[in-house]
């Protein structure tokens, strides 16, 4: 495996300037490093030898001959994957991160780790071959559980039952023949948010993703936070009640047993059975079962029940960000996942929650808000982890 890298601190910097604001010249490059113009010159042209920034046509006039733009070079191509209980998605980028081409499919994690790593394979040659990629630069991925960073490996993942230690870095880095890194899907999703989201402008934010898996990534000083041991922000099976509902993790009353997908699908079947919600009774017996898309329709759709139970989630999910935001004390809190057409009343009621028992000096200012970025979080912050990699030096 042959990987192209910096070489210095200097050559990462413009690295990463050239991917987060797109191609500048090379005076505004000086402009932004503080670094001589002759030393500057030999790091851009080293750079543009070994193959990582290319010329990108003239720039405009300062006055005199114009100078060329640069950017990172078009064989740089990342691929961004994350896998969720029940689907897989991928995203080919460019060295700026930018969408080129995706896939994605249904699939259910408890066929086992190989065959779903497998399948990840497949797609991605499938990404690769439509778009003529010969070589790409780095692969990163999220996964909807506990990660031990350094090994890129599940840790007991409730969500993910069978993969516990599973090395899926190495796995995929050994079919694909280029480095790969693997996350917590909630870490990946705050990096997509810092590269394209809202978060882009904030230094210090929280971003909670619900759905099937809950989950929060810390980005503190511009980066992600991990911890001692890759546990940081692993809020879905903190405990909100000594007998609260039954858990995957095998416990009770935490976050994910009161707010999760499969949390909302329960209480709306209790409602349906027991002549609460007639909209969500017609679907159950309709179709056999009800998901949280269903409960999505019936809550938009001006359902009493259905609105209540989201509001009640949503009032946990608060309880949950005060001890958050008081210890952390974020610039803005970012809320993903979210079904379609329930984010007004789940917002509303977080928002009451948090600015009604946080100390006012951790809230502030501080807003609170959904996600912008839809499904492309992930994709796109997978891709934003292995760059981040692979453009520090060796």
């Amino acid at each position: 495996m042959v990987v192209v890298r910096p070489e210095n601190p200097h050559q990462a910097r413009l690295l990463r300037l050239l991917r987060d604001d797109g191609p500048r010249s090379r005076a505004e490059l000086g402009d932004a490093v503080d670094l001589a113009r002759s030393r500057l010159a030999g790091e851009l042209d080293r750079l543009i030898e070994r193959g990582l920034v290319e010329n990108a046509g003239p720039a405009a006039s300062r006055g005199g001959r114009r100078s060329p733009l640069l950017r990172v070079a078009g064989s740089v191509r990342f691929v961004g994957v994350t896998v969720a209980p029940d689907r897989i998605d991928l995203a080919l980028t460019d060295g700026e991160l930018g969408v080129l081409s995706r896939a994605g499919e249904p699939t259910d994690v408890r066929s086992g780790p190989e065959a779903v790593v497998a399948r990840v394979v497949e797609l991605i040659g499938k990404l690769r071959a439509e778009a003529g990629v010969d070589r790409l630069t780095g692969v990163g991925v999220g996964l909807s559980a506990p990660v031990a960073f350094a090994e890129g490996m599940p840790v007991s993942p409730p969500a993910l039952p069978g993969w516990h230690r599973f090395p899926v870095r190495e796995a995929l880095a050994a079919e694909l023949g280029c480095p790969v890194l693997v996350d917590n899907d909630a870490n990946v999703m705050a990096l997509g948010e810092k590269h394209a989201g809202t978060g882009r402008a904030f230094e210090d934010f929280l971003y909670v993703k619900l759905g099937s898996a809950i989950g929060c990534g810390l980005v503190l000083d511009g980066a992600v936070y991990r911890g001692a041991t890759s546990g940081a922000g692993d809020i879905a099976h903190l405990r909100l009640a000594e007998d609260g509902p039954p858990c995957g993790c095998g416990d009770n009353g935490c976050v994910e047993a009161y707010c999760g997908d499969a949390a909302l699908v329960r209480e709306a079947t209790a409602a349906a059975r027991s002549g609460r919600s007639g909209p969500l009774a017609d679907r159950l017996a309709e179709a056999g079962g009800l998901t949280v898309t269903d409960v999505a329709r019936a809550a938009t759709g001006g359902d009493a029940s259905a609105q209540a139970l989201v509001r009640a989630a949503a009032r946990r999910l608060g309880q949950t960000l005060v001890g958050l935001v008081s210890f952390f004390n974020p610039g803005i809190v970012i809320i993903g996942g979210v079904a379609p057409g329930i984010g007004p009343v789940l917002l509303a009621e977080i928002r009451g929650v948090v600015y009604r028992r946080s100390a006012p000096l951790a809230t502030g200012n501080m807003p609170i808000v959904l996600s912008d970025l839809d499904d492309r979080a992930g994709v796109v912050g997978a891709a934003r982890l292995v760059s981040d990699h692979l453009f520090t030096p060796a």
